[in-house]
């Protein structure tokens, strides 16, 4: 569970601290430059015979499985996996590599969310000569545009979280409401499970920013975006956002919907006990609750987000990750393939998405039977990753980030993330939240349209 909840959003103050580090927009870690020659087979049949070790740093539980299969490909190329205990850690571990100048990775799982900030301390390695591009066809457009960045591509997708619902059956029919196709449904759901369930219909955590970015998403926002050099674009504040968290304060200040934070014992006793009678979340929700949630097998079911609009099928995306060559690498080409079999090959994203339970990001194991067809009973027997398998191609592409994300999760935290635990003014907080961060970019000397 500590896993996920680093892997999707969390943040500790050593992180902020290491990239206010960084210094201004120009700063640059490593002196390796990205090769703008593309690779030849010979280069890379070369490569892969040559005895190379590989360091390779991660926190997917159990990726030494994947590892293998590669080593067994490429029996001479050793891999050496540093399993992190999760995101945070990792980025403060990797930064301070890069700070130093030594101890640095060949390949690192990045969060997408994080891409920018390395890219913009020119740490990654473009993957374009290395063939990367030709890859694209295979992988579903929202995750290959969290990679392919300003010019260049910067890692390998290696999983998502498409937004779903997911709801408590019985708790729905004791109600007399079936899932919610639009927000107003919602709504008028919400009212019916309180008074008839004394449930709420869901919880809005007031510690989770990329849920909430994922509901902005979906309207339609693009809070922000990065030209990959100096001039960044912040749009929190907008009449679509407004819309959104005026939204959610009107359920709050109805008491419809609480607003604990999840990750915590509390949250894992409401979803256990019926506090809560849905969860809006990503595609990883499914097995995390089943582990979560034992007790309450057979009685949830999946089904898409509400919809602003009658009709629509727009969903967005929570989490996910990648794998980046490090531009410090002294084995591009080994370590490009290392993260491409990872993230490619058949069977190592077939173990990835049913032995790790990483929700991927190829159409190949998207329509693969041997990951769809699986009927969950905590689902009632649902096929449940077909459904996410189906959100999938419906996630906005409207999700970009900037190269300080560290700072904008801690300042949502101190406003509109406040605002909503303390049951205050959301709108009004999410104007200071854009001001916060409007302001922190400009000090960093950064452009800001």
């Amino acid at each position: 569970m500590r896993t996920l909840r680093t892997a999707f959003g969390a943040i500790t103050l050593s992180g902020v601290l290491a990239l206010s580090g960084c210094g201004s927009p120009s700063t640059t870690q490593s002196t390796a430059p990205a090769t703008a020659k593309a690779v030849t087979q010979a280069e890379i049949d070369k490569a892969m015979n040559t005895p190379t070790t590989l360091d390779f740093w991660a926190w997917v539980p159990d990726i030494q499985k994947e590892i293998d299969l590669f080593q067994q490909k490429y029996p001479n190329i050793k891999v050496n996996l540093i399993n992190n205990a999760g995101a945070t850690q990792q980025y403060v571990k990797l930064r301070a590599a890069l700070k130093a100048g030594k101890g640095i990775p060949d390949v690192a799982q990045i969060g997408y969310d994080r891409i920018p900030s390395f890219t913009q301390t020119k740490s990654l390695l473009d993957l374009t000569p290395y063939g990367a591009a030709k890859l694209k066809p295979d992988f579903v457009e929202s995750a290959w545009t969290q990679v392919e960045q300003n010019g260049g591509v910067w890692a390998i997708p290696q999983d998502s979280g498409p937004l779903g619902t997911l709801y408590r059956t019985d708790l729905f029919k004791k109600a007399g409401v079936e899932a919610p196709k639009t927000w107003a449904d919602f709504a008028t759901a919400a009212q019916a499970v309180k008074s008839k369930t004394g449930a709420y219909i869901t919880n809005l955590p007031g510690n989770d920013m990329p849920q909430i970015l994922g509901f902005f998403s979906q309207a339609g926002a693009t809070p922000f975006s990065y030209d990959g050099k100096t001039t960044v674009s912040v749009n929190l504040d907008t009449e679509i956002t407004q819309k959104v968290v005026g939204y959610w304060q009107d359920l709050i200040g109805k008491d419809l919907v609480s607003t604990d934070p999840d990750f915590t014992d509390e949250w894992y006793q409401g979803l256990s006990r019926g506090k809560y009678a849905s969860w809006l979340t990503a595609a990883w929700g499914p097995t995390f609750l089943q582990g979560t949630a034992k007790n309450t097998s057979g009685k949830w079911a999946a089904a898409a987000l509400p919809q602003w609009e009658a009709g629509q099928s727009i969903s967005a995306n929570w989490g996910g990750s990648s794998n980046a060559v490090m531009a410090a690498s002294d084995n591009p080409i080994a370590a490009y393939m290392l993260a491409e079999f990872i993230n490619h090959d058949p069977s190592s994203t077939l173990k990835l998405a049913n032995e790790q339970f990483l929700f991927p990001t190829t159409k190949a194991i998207l329509t693969d039977p041997k990951f769809t067809g699986q009927k969950s009973e905590f689902y009632g027997g649902q096929q449940v990753n077909q459904f996410f398998a189906d959100v999938a191609g419906t996630v906005a592409q409207n999700q970009q980030w900037l190269p300080f994300m560290d700072y904008v999760n801690s300042s949502h935290d101190e406003t509109l993330g406040k605002a909503i635990s303390d049951h205050g003014d959301l709108k009004a907080a999410l104007t200071a939240w854009q001001q916060q961060v409007v302001d922190y970019a400009k000090q960093q000397g950064f452009t800001v349209k």
